[in-house]
């Protein structure tokens, strides 16, 4: 079950005095020292040893193997434990519950989409990740709840409505929906059907006008989706010219759902910085991001051995020969990767219930470790995270005032307190051993013991 609101403030009071974001702002020179810290900065593979960090307001102060002293500051003892930046997920759908698209397009009214919105925030949050990247279906309605204490929350940068064509992996409509007709998905701005330069230059820019920091355009097709092959391209060069002119527009940037190396090389050519999923990832593909300076995201549950166990692929004929063609067509992802790396975001890709989604955010943790290593899993769910959120420029930021993703002065204060090193035992990040057919997890990692995000403490199991 997800952690309630009322157990999370109860949880913050152990340690703090302020218990919501609206009366830390009230209180904005309150000051927090960590004692007796490793800090992981979100960069280096050396831990800052012994440490001590000084937060002020929302803000890392100071950080220093010399000593702080406390003056008037809450004084938390690590006791020897890792510090390090608060995790950041590049692609979460905080308002896609599941169980099916089907389902949430003739069954779903928005009270039950927003409803099982605020239990996703909130899981997110207790599982360690303080900032999110919505990619798809979320307008800014969550995050201004969030920023005002309302609910508790990660940080979060929106996508608004998916943008796609008729067919694609936008399309979300009745299959007997007539062209053009509004579906539940358009009329609550979570995804637009875009078939020509007019539309993605008329809905990009009202995804702006209702919150967006940021542009998804669906390139190619999926697996578990009705219309659209995975093999899909859609969105010609004109249409992908448009919705990066849009984006520039504002000084953000655009992420693009694509698989095909066609499709990811078009991509960025035309100007998208983010690359999702990106299955057929090469080492002419690194090379040109290198060139453009874009970025990847990859879900590494789609290379779990059980992949086409999952009942939502194998039950339906169609989805289980595309995920068959898929798997086989996706072989080298790994040791490409591995071979020519690019930065490499953290991503989850989670639709459905907060207890699946609790599950699969702590399998995908163990998948990275166990794909690429403690280090380069910690980098991508702490700064490359960081400069993705970045990219969303000097206009359409929600956050501006400080780094995200990183242990440093000026820096946000959005900090995680570990049992252990991550670096030498990855579990302590809340990693989980399966995937479907695991047990329910708790609503927060024991091994995460503090969860701090702009300097107010959600959890602190200390003491």
């Amino acid at each position: 079950m997800p952690i309630s609101i009322k157990t999370a403030v109860v949880a913050a009071s152990v340690a703090l005095a302020p218990l919501s974001i609206a009366q830390a702002q009230e209180d904005a020179r309150q000051q927090v020292l960590f004692t007796n810290v490793h800090v992981f900065d979100g960069i280096n593979e050396a831990r800052i040893e012994n440490a001590s960090v000084l937060v002020e307001g929302n803000l890392i102060k100071t950080i220093s193997t010399d000593g702080i002293s406390p003056g008037t500051a809450t004084v938390i003892d690590g006791g020897g434990r890792t510090l390090t930046p608060g995790f950041i997920d590049n692609h979460v759908h905080l308002m896609l519950p599941g169980p099916t698209l089907p389902s949430m397009e003739a069954n779903s009214t928005w009270e039950d989409l927003a409803i099982s919105g605020v239990a996703s925030a909130e899981m997110y949050l207790m599982q360690g990740f303080t900032t999110v990247r919505d990619a798809g279906g979320a307008n800014a309605g969550l995050q201004r709840a969030i920023n005002a204490g309302t609910i508790i929350g990660p940080r979060v940068y929106p996508s608004a409505a998916f943008l796609g064509s008729r067919g694609g992996h936008a399309d979300f409509a009745n299959y007997t929906a007539p062209v053009g007709a509004p579906s539940n998905f358009s009329r609550l701005n979570m995804a637009q059907e875009v078939d020509n330069v007019a539309d993605v230059l008329k809905f990009g820019r009202n995804n702006f006008r209702m919150g967006a920091s940021q542009l998804k355009f669906m390139q190619s097709g999926g697996v578990v989706s009705a219309f659209d092959p995975w093999q899909l391209l859609a969105g010609s060069p004109a249409e992908l010219e448009a919705v990066v002119q849009v984006a520039s527009e504002y000084g953000s940037y655009v992420m693009a759902h694509s698989y095909r190396k066609e499709a990811i090389m078009s991509a960025l050519n035309a100007g998208v910085r983010s690359i999702e999923h990106g299955f057929q990832f090469d080492c002419e593909i690194s090379a040109l991001m290198a060139e453009k300076d874009a970025y990847i995201t990859t879900n590494l549950t789609a290379f779990d051995p059980g992949l086409l166990d999952i009942p939502a692929v194998n039950s339906v004929p169609a989805s289980l020969r595309k995920a068959k063609s898929a798997t086989a067509a996706f072989t080298d992802y790994l040791d490409n990767m591995r071979e020519c790396p690019a930065k490499r975001g953290h991503h989850t890709d989670c639709v459905g219930s907060v207890d699946a989604c609790n599950i699969q955010i702590a399998y995908e943790k163990k998948l990275a470790n166990d794909f690429f290593g403690a280090h380069t899993s910690l980098v991508a769910m702490t700064s490359v995270g960081g400069e993705i959120a970045a990219m969303t420029g000097d206009f359409m930021n929600p956050y501006p005032e400080g780094k995200l993703g990183v242990i440093e002065e000026g820096a946000y204060a959005d900090i995680l307190l570990l049992d252990g090193n991550p670096l030498e035992d990855f579990s302590v990040v809340g990693t989980g051993d399966k995937w479907f057919g695991a047990d329910p997890r708790p609503e927060s990692p024991k091994s995460i013991r503090i969860i701090m995000k702009d300097g107010v403490i959600y959890k602190n199991t200390l003491n």
